[in-house]
């Protein structure tokens, strides 16, 4: 409410009234403002928070795709070696010579590679887990976004 002087009240009668108002209105727009501020302090922690949980899934998802992965490697392997296998019993019904020579060549060959595939030929161990992306933690994080509150 704008003051001013009126034959029934000068204008210094009323200062006390504005300083208060201005005051109150000061007061208001400073809890505002610090209301604000809290709520975006604790919005980041709730981010935060989502943040560090998306860390720990996409850790337990990336494990998950390594040891399907060595399932399907070890499959692999699997089947490479009865294949090898075979082929050693063909070859071996062979007469010697220099076919069967080649033959027993490409086979140790292939036993070699078959052996460094086969992951069940070294230790298991749990992956070293990459620094996530911001857009690999995405499917983690529902509706927060991995770039900010």
């Amino acid at each position: 409410m704008l003051r001013s002087d009126t034959p029934a009240c000068a204008l210094e009668d009323q200062l006390a009234e504005i300083v208060q108002e201005v005051t109150l209105r000061g007061e208001a727009a400073e809890r505002r403002r610090l209301d604000e501020i809290e709520v975006a302090r604790q919005k980041r922690v709730r981010w935060e928070a989502a943040m560090e949980e998306a860390r720990v899934q996409y850790a337990e998802a990336y494990r998950v795709r390594h040891f399907e992965a060595q399932e399907a490697a070890w499959r692999h392997a699997t089947r490479l070696t009865e294949y090898v296998s075979a082929v050693r019993t063909r070859v071996e019904a062979m007469p010697p010579g220099q076919t069967r020579t080649e033959a027993e060549a490409w086979i140790d060959w292939a036993a070699t590679r078959v052996e460094r595939l086969d992951p069940l030929n070294t230790p298991p161990r749990l992956p070293d887990i990459p620094e996530p992306r911001a857009d690999d933690l995405r499917p983690f994080l529902g509706h927060w976004s991995p770039y900010g509150p």
